[in-house]
């Protein structure tokens, strides 16, 4: 079993320069695995990313949409597709089994419904539940600032680290990012991404 993010840039033609939020997916997705064959940016502004780890994708997702966030104006939508794989190709892209259908399908609906993200498996109430959470929390997400979106990502980067010293990685002080915390509601989507995690984990029992 396997998990596969299909997503696409939303305004990307907005941007003059596309290198602006090129290099920041390519970092995204970089950080997401450390295989440079599991993902692959394609058509121009649509990427695929393959997570062996499945309860790791709803982080990863997350951390993508952040990620583009700290770029004024852009979003990014991802269909998340989890279940087995039955054929390795030399890319990502040239890869297939149920997850790739699922993701790939699951995209296609995501415009349509003007929705940013989405997930489908084989389980189909697990399905319905979570992309239920999912529009709860894409209300929050959806509206984050340039500034919410750049301590989202630097709490993934670091869960570890302190306020004051995510901080001083972008010079403002730790009252500064407590507020920003709270505005990306940042306790609630860790929640929501814990959550996942007990749910996904029942796919592989």
């Amino acid at each position: 079993m396997t998990s596969i993010l299909t997503g696409d840039i939303i305004k990307s033609r907005s941007i003059k320069n596309p290198e602006v939020w090129l290099s920041t997916l390519k970092e995204a997705l970089t950080v997401c695995t450390q295989n440079p064959s599991q993902w692959e940016i394609y058509r121009g502004d649509s990427f695929q990313l393959e997570l062996e780890n499945i309860t790791e994708s709803l982080k990863a997702a997350l951390y993508i949409k952040a990620c583009i966030k700290t770029i004024k104006g852009l979003d990014v939508r991802i269909a998340i597709g989890i279940g087995e794989k039955s054929f390795t190709g030399k890319t990502v892209v040239e890869s297939n089994g149920e997850a790739f259908q699922f993701s790939g399908e699951t995209l296609e609906t995501l415009k349509k419904e003007k929705v940013n993200l989405k997930i489908k498996t084989t389980n189909e109430q697990l399905n319905q539940e979570l992309n239920l959470y999912f529009k709860l929390a894409l209300t929050i997400m959806d509206q984050w600032t340039t500034n919410s979106a750049e301590i989202v990502k630097l709490y993934i980067e670091q869960p570890n680290a302190l306020q004051e010293e995510l901080g001083k990685l972008i010079g403002i002080n730790q009252n500064a990012v407590s507020s920003r915390q709270k505005r990306a509601h940042l306790e609630l989507i860790m929640q929501l991404e814990h959550h996942y995690r007990q749910k996904i984990i029942q796919l592989q029992a």
